[in-house]
């Protein structure tokens, strides 16, 4: 065992502890194919899913496999213009189950999460009856703190980029705290405890995906 895949397995035994602690439902799955069939285990057959604009959960593969799968999917990325879209991200707010990623999670297993829009952190935080959050552990910061620049710095921009945003991160790569109308750092969640108990599932992945 390297020292990288050991220092993996210490960590998620650990927050695996501080999640539970916390209420949460956790799993660790050290790749991204258990991953998926955790996932799979976790939803009934025939129940509405859909998802938030994470490029986890559609690079492992998990959103093609839920699309293959006997559920009543709902697909934004289906959507005709921007209006059904939005129409389909409020239908969102009434599924069975959630899929999405976090953007940076404590060491004391709490979830950090920066919205443009707004639907995926208002899922996160109700409507859904559950909420599946798939995450590797490269998103895991020190502290609370820690956590929010790391979105800050790291994830907005880059994410910036790939929406070809006109933000100043997108620009240079680093955050001007800015107000501009394409700003994609709008509402900020800190969810510390998870309630209902066991309404968010988060399964901690070994390999890399996402930002």
């Amino acid at each position: 065992m390297t020292p990288q895949e050991k220092r993996k397995e210490l960590l998620s035994a650990t927050l695996l502890k501080k999640l539970e602690r916390r209420h949460f439902e956790a799993y660790y799955c050290p790749t991204a194919t258990e991953a998926i069939e955790k996932v799979l285990s976790l939803i009934p057959e025939g129940s509405s899913i859909t998802w938030g604009g994470s490029m986890t959960i559609r690079d492992m593969g998990l959103t093609k496999a839920v699309k293959e799968g006997n559920y009543n999917v709902i697909d934004r990325d289906t959507a005709a213009n921007p209006v059904e879209m939005r129409e389909m991200m409020r239908q969102g707010l009434l599924c069975d189950y959630y899929l999405t990623s976090t953007n940076a999670i404590s060491e004391d297993g709490v979830l950090v999460n920066i919205d443009g829009t707004g639907n995926r952190v208002a899922s996160i935080c109700f409507g859904p009856n559950n909420v599946i959050v798939l995450a590797s552990l490269s998103k895991v910061a020190q502290d609370v703190d820690a956590a929010i620049k790391r979105v800050r710095g790291y994830v907005a921009p880059v994410n910036s980029m790939r929406f070809m945003g006109k933000t100043p991160c997108a620009v240079d790569g680093t955050c001007h705290n800015c107000v501009s109308e394409e700003c994609i750092c709008n509402q900020i969640l800190v969810t510390r405890v998870c309630r209902p108990a066991g309404r968010i599932k988060v399964i901690l992945i070994g390999e890399e995906y996402g930002y």
